[in-house]
């Protein structure tokens, strides 16, 4: 599926949903480096042609490091399980909406200050809403979402993105240690125990 026929799905059942006093909500997950930011944007320019689009990146909902870092459980169980407050997400974002409340208070991490703000964010009832971000298909979330995509792509190229990519990390070789102790071991984790792929309503692979 290319992004028109994305945005035409979307479309459809936006106009048959039943729930029209809240957000349609859309999740777009995929594993780190297979494009999802760059989808998610363009997908929500391209909605607005029909109404008002509110795009969520979870990254920027993420805890304090001291939280997610040294806390004596293993690195890939660090970012799986605390690199955001899941249940903190689930009562004061999906449930708030499914309770049609249409304000919502979310924590901004600034990375460079380590310090989380509450931000509050108004949404209209007949728009939609895109969260954009790695594990959203968690059994904790996806029963929230009106419609999930999960976006496929080969794990070569997946991995020179982010190795090149996130120089915040240090140099290369600190990069891949990184990334082979924390970040893929708990992509492997996720594949296996909730099976995106096999949950979400569209596997979409853009580069086939």
């Amino acid at each position: 599926m290319n992004i028109h026929e994305i945005k035409n799905d979307i479309i459809k059942q936006f106009k048959a949903r039943s729930a029209k006093e809240r957000p349609f909500i859309v999740a777009m997950d995929g594993l780190g480096g297979a494009g999802k930011s760059t989808i998610a944007n363009k997908l929500a320019e391209e909605l607005k042609i029909i109404c008002a689009v509110e795009l969520i990146h979870i990254d920027n909902h993420i805890v304090e490091r001291n939280k997610r870092y040294n806390t004596g459980y293993d690195e890939w169980y660090e970012y799986y399980y605390l690199q955001w407050d899941i249940d903190f997400i689930k009562h004061h974002v999906f449930l708030q909406l499914h309770n049609y409340n249409l304000e919502l208070k979310l924590p901004f991490y600034d990375q460079s200050t380590d310090v989380s703000c509450n931000k509050k964010i108004t949404l209209a009832a007949n728009s939609i809403l895109i969260v954009e971000g790695i594990f959203l298909l968690r059994s904790e979330w996806r029963s929230f979402y009106d419609y999930s995509l999960y976006i496929e792509c080969p794990k070569t190229v997946r991995e020179e993105r982010v190795l090149q990519r996130d120089v915040y990390i240090g140099d290369f070789r600190t990069r891949l240690n990184k990334y082979r102790r924390r970040y893929w071991p708990a992509e492997e984790y996720y594949l296996e125990k909730e099976d995106p792929l096999a949950v979400a309503d569209r596997i979409c692979d853009f580069l086939r």
